[in-house]
């Protein structure tokens, strides 16, 4: 019995959430028989593929999963998110999320909660025990609280991020290298306050496999060089996962997902270069790099990824759309997106998704007018510097999925059919037995 089992009296039902951002149900599915740990814990308790939101970006989703609610009640869309009532754009951090996080509620209920890399989670929450921030966190220093959380993660070389631009090289082998020195620490400090603090909520995230997978996705699908040092690190990933299952205490329920899926990217989709040439955007003048310069004329811009927005009057501060001719030039915008085709001649959309469809709530103010879910293999830019082509290729050979991201609950009596990314919150809420306005949520409970 270690000192985490000492210190805990009969306080109700405890959760420990394991995020693995970005991994697709079907890569552990059918690798059971080398990942025996995400194999047991799918035998044993439940498991299966999910639906991520829209849209299916990292920004967007881990405040979706952590909330339970769409972004239009979070408020956050994408990486990049655009003003009020001006063309500035911002990066959303924790602070511009406006709803209520699980561990808040799990603080409201007296209980206590230890959280550690939560993407969009900056600056940390200082009402819960224990945090360190996740991705979009400017450094270790003002991301860790209290002081000694700071000062043990230091200790080990924590990394909040693994260094991306190492996955930009020909040679993937520093950035492989890389990947699993953040996840061991990641690891190390996982597995240090599951055993060490008293927590009722435990909620950390490997934000690695995200990054493993837009630097190799391609070579795991498409039996390329590193699909080995690929299966190497889901590997350790799988042990990892079975060792922190085994620190746990037995009235832990662990939980472990994704939240969006993952698959291989043919085309970079240079969308507003695409939307110049379509007569769409227009620039002030031939020096510009940001929403800021779209010309006085423009009738649309986008946003990555994949969000389409109409220049409208009243509501963009030189809109040039009346409000009036909303509807007829966004279905105008939507059959154009529609009818765009790959080089060799596929649809670049799955589907379009309007922001009636896709959004509801207080904070739909910036919601784009348009999502566009694309087609396996095209990835949706949005720069605003000009791109030679709209078809075009970078150092990443994977890219984001809205279907099959995967949840694992370790109770048999789970349901998983026809799940997303909503019921995550509302299921760890039932697991503690947290109570809540079911109404409030946009997910429901997957546990009885």
């Amino acid at each position: 019995m270690g000192l985490f089992d000492r210190i805990r009296g009969d306080d109700g039902p405890r959760v420990a959430f394991i995020g693995i951002d970005g991994v697709p149900y079907s890569l552990l599915a059918d690798h059971f028989d080398e990942f025996e740990n995400f194999a047991a814990l799918a035998q044993q308790g439940t498991a299966g593929a999910i639906d991520s939101i829209v849209p299916p970006e990292s920004s967007a989703c881990w405040p979706s999963l952590t909330t339970g609610v769409n972004p239009g009640e979070t408020g956050a869309y994408g990486f990049q998110d655009r003003e009020v009532g001006s063309y500035d754009t911002y990066v959303p951090m924790g602070q511009d999320v406006q709803a209520k996080r699980l561990w808040t509620r799990v603080h409201e209920d007296d209980r206590n909660a230890t959280v550690m890399n939560v993407p969009v989670t900056f600056p940390p929450d200082r009402e819960v025990q224990r945090m360190v921030s996740g991705f979009l966190s400017p450094g270790l220093d003002k991301a860790a609280y209290p002081d000694d959380l700071r000062e043990y993660l230091q200790g080990i070389d924590y990394r909040i991020d693994v260094n991306a631009k190492l996955g930009h090289e020909a040679d993937k082998g520093a950035f492989v290298d890389d990947a699993h020195a953040t996840l061991d620490a990641r690891f190390e400090a996982f597995k240090h306050y599951v055993e060490a603090d008293d927590w009722d909520l435990f909620f950390g995230v490997f934000m690695t496999t995200d990054r493993v997978n837009h630097f190799l996705f391609k070579d795991y699908e498409r039996d390329g060089e590193n699909r080995e040092a690929f299966m190497e690190f889901y590997r350790k990933l799988d042990r990892y996962i079975g060792e922190l299952r085994a620190a746990l205490p037995d009235d832990v329920t662990l939980v472990v997902a994704s939240d969006h899926g993952f698959t291989s990217l043919d085309y970079e989709v240079h969308c507003n270069e695409w939307l110049r040439r379509e007569g769409w955007l227009t620039f002030a003048d031939d020096d510009h790099e940001e929403l800021g310069d779209i010309g006085d004329d423009a009738r649309a811009y986008s946003l990555i990824p994949g969000r389409f927005y109409v220049n409208l009057e009243g509501r963009e501060p030189r809109g040039s759309v009346p409000e009036e001719e909303y509807r007829e030039t966004r279905d105008e915008l939507k059959e154009d997106l529609a009818s765009l085709t790959g080089p060799d001649g596929t649809p670049v959309a799955k589907r379009i998704e309007t922001k009636e469809d896709a959004f509801r709530g207080d904070h739909d103010d910036i919601a784009p007018d348009l999502v566009v879910i694309p087609n396996d293999g095209f990835d949706l830019k949005a720069g605003f510097g000009g791109a030679e082509e709209v078809f075009g290729s970078g150092p990443r050979n994977g890219m984001h999925r809205f279907d099959n991201a995967c949840l694992f609950i370790d109770d048999a009596e789970a349901r998983i059919d026809d799940a997303d990314l909503y019921d995550i919150a509302p299921t760890i809420l039932s697991l503690l037995e947290v109570d809540y306005d079911r109404s409030s949520l946009d997910g429901a409970t997957l546990v009885r």
